[in-house]
């Protein structure tokens, strides 16, 4: 009964003990040949998001323009180094999260914000779509207090559109970043690498309006 799923968020001490070793993972990106753990190249940024399956996830964000590589994996949680397997038991803490290095000369992170937003409903709580669970949670991991504050402008943004589009209260958790654990070598990349492979994310049809007059 270890893997057993739960929906309820552990907390530090009921978590799974993890381990102190990484798992195996692509070195380089399956689409762009670039390296998963750096180096990244000088004056580049990082974002961490959470929005459902994380195989669709990275898709969206490797196909923008001025995203210079993605990497599926954990964050959110308190086990090291989790397993696919201990994530999605729910006893880790973890979210599936993609992280995205991108270059803030070409693609701000607003935009990737309005990304984030309109690929995927971030209204759901514990699941996205029929994914149930904590690790489909919708979340932001912010990496400094810029990204924090511009972070809450947008959600707030947000549900001003949802609301006037007759949907429900925005969910996401929106907070400082911990340790983001790779996930294992066949998640990375894993709908070029599969290109029939299940996606189970999907918008809300409601556009953010990021970009439309309204400042991250």
């Amino acid at each position: 009964m270890l893997f057993s799923k739960t929906h309820e968020m552990p907390t530090r001490e009921t978590a799974l003990p993890g381990r102190a070793e990484p798992l195996r993972t692509d070195e380089v990106h399956f689409v762009s040949g670039r390296p998963l753990k750096g180096p990244y190249p000088e004056g580049f940024e990082t974002a961490i998001f959470a929005m459902g399956c994380f195989w669709g996830v990275e898709r969206v964000f490797w196909q923008l323009p001025g995203v210079w590589v993605t990497a599926a994996g954990y964050a959110g949680g308190y086990t090291p180094n989790p397993t696919y397997e201990e994530a999605c038991s729910g006893r880790t803490g973890h979210a599936e999260a993609v992280k995205v290095v991108f270059n803030p000369h070409e693609i701000s992170y607003g935009e990737l914000l309005k990304a984030f937003w309109e690929n995927h409903d971030p209204t759901q709580g514990l699941r996205q779509g029929n994914d149930v669970g904590s690790q489909y949670r919708s979340a932001v991991y912010t990496l400094n207090e810029s990204q924090q504050a511009e972070a809450e402008a947008s959600r707030d943004a947000y549900q001003q559109a949802l609301t006037r589009a007759g949907r429900g209260a925005v969910t996401t958790e929106i907070v400082p970043a911990g340790p983001f654990y790779f996930a294992e070598d066949y998640h990375q990349a894993y709908l070029a690498k599969n290109p029939g492979g299940y996606c189970g994310i999907g918008g809300t049809g409601v556009t953010c309006p990021i970009g439309v007059g309204v400042e991250a």
